[in-house]
């Protein structure tokens, strides 16, 4: 059989499968030393106690003839469609049709699968650094051409550093697509209304379509800042826009999300005819996939009840104080932190002119301590780390301590 080449010249795994190889083969070594993992961006709490009822209720209610759920609705069942509606946009003032709301199982999933509604040749925009699976989605559908000394040859990126203050300055020639993570993963950067507006207007101008991926919008705590691109004019003509209960709520391993695709958005064909890409998810959604199960669908309208939403704002200021803790132990160092204010990450540049994967190293076999890599996000990560927040605050303090020990013996 032929293969797919596109996949087979990819470098080597995926990032976080290769720090959990390292993790490994150190703790294999050194099982006397325990390791405390700041890397991945899993969440570490338990779900809410009122959404976990949520769930179990209604898993056993899909034990009985009354109870019981089989396919659901493609785009999702309507209760909870209405609930994301009401709370997560009609409360920022948006309006949004039920039928522009589509549940998935994970923001993951929906911005990887985006890209099958783009042409073979469409020029995709990212910035850098930038979480893999935008380039990846698209690298293995032969839109990037071939890697070449660490670069994808026809991928445009915007770098964004500490020079520039991690703001991505648009690019000078015409792209079809451009992918923005807000709050950024893994700066942990976000932008003011401004910022996003003058972006929103570029696109529409340039005919680019805008995936935005607000998976961390929970952590934003300025109510100035804008949580949903549809928050911004005009941006329902160019915007698909990706969410998650991953990190807000802390589904993870539940796995429950939605997109938004306007019904105002349109994408060209060849011939110059305009076509709805709600149309079109919505014809590939019919085609290859059956939904989120029944009881996961419950567990995420759960998360806005008033008892839900008290338990999960519990959750995120946890995680909030923990980056908090991240970000003063860190503060006077020659590491630069950024971030941690409105993301749960903490990004920092690596000390005495380390790699990222040196600086890896560096910890794991110091302090212990488990962190990312900087050039597992692209080329503009090189020499820089990111640390999550997304631990116990016992072990945040803890790494901490180690980090700032570390850095003091080099």
């Amino acid at each position: 059989m032929h293969i797919n080449e596109y996949i087979a010249q990819m470098p080597a795994g995926y990032l976080f499968a290769e720090i959990a190889r390292r993790v490994r083969e150190y703790e294999a070594l050194n099982p006397a030393s325990p390791v405390i993992r700041m890397g991945i961006g899993d969440v570490t709490r338990p779900l809410a106690p009122s959404v976990a009822r949520a769930f179990a209720d209604a898993a056993l209610a899909m034990g009985t003839p009354e109870g019981f759920h089989g396919y659901g609705p493609d785009g999702g069942y309507p209760f909870l469609i209405e609930l994301i509606l009401r709370h997560e946009y009609q409360a920022r003032g948006v309006r949004l049709d039920p039928d522009e709301v589509f549940i998935s199982d994970g923001a993951k999933t929906d911005t990887a699968a985006i890209q099958e509604l783009f042409a073979p040749d469409a020029v995709i925009a990212v910035t850098d650094p930038v979480y893999p699976v935008y380039v990846d989605s698209n690298a293995m559908a032969g839109r990037l051409g071939h890697y070449r000394d660490g670069r994808w040859q026809k991928l445009v990126t915007l770098p964004c550093t500490h020079d520039n203050d991690f703001v991505p300055q648009l690019p000078s020639q015409r792209v079809d697509v451009l992918y923005l993570c807000l709050p950024n993963n893994p700066t942990g950067t976000v932008l003011s209304r401004e910022q996003l507006q003058a972006i929103v207007d570029w696109a529409r101008a340039n005919d680019t379509l805008i995936v935005f991926d607000a998976a961390y919008k929970a952590f934003i705590s300025d109510p100035q800042l804008p949580r949903s691109i549809y928050e911004i004019e005009g941006a329902r003509e160019v915007a698909v826009e990706c969410c998650s209960y991953s990190k807000s709520a802390g589904f993870t391993g539940v796995r429950c999300a939605w997109t938004v695709i306007p019904k105002a958005l349109k994408g060209r064909r060849k011939n110059g005819e305009r076509v709805s890409l709600n149309a079109m998810w919505t014809r590939r959604c019919g085609s290859k996939y059956n939904g989120v199960s029944y009881p996961v669908q419950k567990a995420a309208a759960a998360t806005y009840t008033e008892e839900g939403q008290a338990e999960i704002k519990d959750i995120i200021d946890g995680y909030r104080q923990n980056a908090g803790l991240l970000m003063d132990a860190l503060s006077d160092t020659a590491c630069r932190p950024v971030g941690g204010v409105h993301a749960p990450y903490v990004w920092l540049k690596t000390p005495g002119g380390m790699s990222g994967w040196q600086f890896f190293d560096y910890l794991l076999t110091t302090a212990q301590v488990v962190g990312t890599p900087g050039e597992g996000f692209g080329a503009g990560g090189a020499g820089c780390f990111r640390l999550t927040a997304f631990s116990t605050p016992e072990n945040t303090k803890e790494a901490a301590r180690r980090v700032r020990e570390a850095l003091g013996r080099l």
